[in-house]
């Protein structure tokens, strides 16, 4: 049987009814929308050889070729598996896919497929097989031994069904053309590389305020630039760390070698990209992947938040309100350690997060703990630039967190603690405390606790702004002071209260209003200091 042949069949409903079948059964794509749906296998047992294309390192030369075409219909489910039998003395697995973009009518979403990769040990959530995603952002890749494609793992490939995870991300009315074609390269596999991982700590400069950007992408998923050049951007920027955000990969854990330094400390993490949203984990231990094939209403998103956490990292929502589709955040704070309310330019759906996140304040204030000793558990506001390419600038916005020292733990010590501030960049700093008369004194993110009615001092000071910013003081009865710095850009603004009056105290610093009427873009924008009654009240 020729090549040409056999790609044929595989794409022959008389000869694959499966392939044909299932991806036009809503019945059986409904039953499955929870664990994805499978499709025929492609085999590699009796393929004949073909000698097109240049072999790849690993491997001798020869090489196989399977082409698999469907249609997925409107209603898939949000995972579609193509098994492919992989024999032995394969040193390289390779893809290409391309699909169809048919016009759609207004309203109506056009198609959009991700692909991703499961070796031998399958595809079950938690991601054991896991060998990478590059969601829409390429249309190939290839894994071997010593080397892949970024957003892909490398290591042995090893015989057994290996899996494509296609993801069909929207669909057309009409359905979702693709065509899928894998490479089997055969030789000698190359030695695996140990993977160098970044230091848990820089030189830093002590307890001090350190300036960091915790949504950063490269090649290794939709970024266009490669890691050299996001630590370029962050050192340009003024920044102390930066925390590896990649969309549901962790290959670029390994891919920072050489552009760490005293100057500056690189956390690893992900983007954990949902259906439902988006979450950054933080800081997690490298190498740790965190699965991202499940939706609200399958209740696993707790599961993974502590997969998180034991890893060493934190849990931050990304982007809660944003309106592309499936980045709207379904899943609730309460596995939350922070929530990333400004992400890249002020957009209005900062603005909806902002509030969402002042509400959250307000709720937190006015609910006691356990045991009636304070308030509930608040979430730190963080911001972040999730800088893709040119032009979107790393470190605008910034969080400028208070730690102990430049290393992986203080920092998310800091972050947790809301000892920090948000920042458009490194040319604006902020310093803002709440003071009594009587030697009390508290900072961002800290409890001053004081008689319900005891004067307390609020100090905001403020340099490197532009000279179009006012200052905002926000308390959980709202805006009650708005000025304008005493300098072009700089200055302190001083305000006084009461515990009883004020459960807490954040500041604002916003640009001059685009549109009369609407509020103006952040400068910057802090963490509440709260004001704690000692005759009981709540806050």
């Amino acid at each position: 049987m020729s090549a040409k042949s056999e790609t044929v069949t595989a794409m022959n409903p008389a000869v694959n009814p499966v392939l044909s079948t299932a991806v036009n059964r809503r019945g059986l794509l409904a039953a499955t929308a929870a664990t994805g749906l499978t499709l025929a296998t492609v085999n590699f047992a009796h393929a004949e050889d073909r000698s097109e294309g240049r072999p790849g390192p690993g491997a001798d030369g020869t090489h196989r070729t399977r082409t698999v075409r469907g249609t997925l219909p409107a209603g898939s489910p949000d995972y579609v598996y193509l098994p492919v039998e992989v024999p032995s003395g394969v040193a390289e697995f390779a893809v290409s896919y391309t699909y169809g973009r048919p016009p759609v009518p207004p309203g109506a979403q056009g198609n959009a497929l991700d692909i991703g990769l499961f070796d031998e040990r399958g595809t079950a959530l938690g991601g054991r097989g896991f060998r990478g995603w590059s969601g829409g952002a390429r249309t190939s890749f290839f894994v071997r031994s010593d080397d892949a494609t970024p957003g892909y793992l490398p290591g042995p490939v090893r015989p057994g069904t290996w899996h494509i995870a296609l993801a069909p991300y929207t669909v057309a009315p009409e359905g979702l053309p693709y065509e899928v074609t894998v490479t089997l390269r055969f030789g000698e596999p190359a030695r695996t590389p140990a993977p160098v991982h970044p230091p848990e700590r820089a030189k830093g400069r002590g307890r001090a305020w350190y300036r960091g950007d915790c949504h950063v992408h490269s090649v290794h998923s939709d970024g266009r630039r490669t890691p050299a050049e996001v630590a370029a951007a962050a050192r340009a920027a003024g920044l102390d760390f930066i925390n590896s955000s990649e969309h549901n990969t962790t290959s670029a854990h390994a891919a920072w070698e050489g552009l760490w330094g005293d100057d500056l400390l690189i956390l690893t993490g992900e983007e954990i990209t949902t259906r439902n949203g988006h979450v950054l984990a933080v800081g997690t231990d490298p190498g740790v992947f965190v699965d991202w094939r499940y939706r609200a209403r399958d209740h696993r998103f707790g599961r993974y938040a502590h997969q998180v956490r034991r890893a060493g990292g934190l849990v931050v929502p990304a982007h809660p309100h944003a309106t592309c589709i499936g980045c709207t955040w379904k899943f609730g704070f309460a596995d939350a350690d922070a929530v990333e309310v400004w992400n890249g330019p002020w957009t209005p759906d900062d603005e909806v997060a902002l509030a969402e996140w002042d509400n959250a304040l307000v709720a937190a204030v006015r609910n006691p703990g356990d045991g009636g000793d304070g308030p509930t558990r608040w979430l730190p506001a963080m911001g972040n630039s999730d800088a893709h390419r040119e032009p979107d600038r790393v470190g605008h916005p910034q969080t400028v967190v208070l730690a102990e020292s430049l290393s992986r733990r203080a920092v998310l010590a800091g972050i947790r603690a809301g000892r920090s501030y948000l920042a458009e960049s490194a040319a604006l700093t902020l310093s803002f405390a709440a003071t009594d008369g009587r030697g009390g004194h508290a900072g961002i993110g800290e409890r001053l606790r004081a008689a319900a009615d005891a004067p307390v001092t609020v100090r905001l000071e403020v340099s490197g702004a532009a000279a179009d910013c006012t200052v905002r003081l926000v308390t959980d009865q709202g805006v009650l002071l708005t000025s304008p710095l005493p300098a072009a850009g700089a200055g302190v603004v001083e305000w006084r209260t009461t515990p009883a009056h004020a459960a807490y105290v954040r500041a604002e610093v916003r640009h001059a209003p685009a549109v009369p009427g609407l509020p103006g873009a952040f400068a910057a924008l802090t963490n509440p200091v709260f004001l704690d009654a000692k005759t009981g009240t709540a806050g």
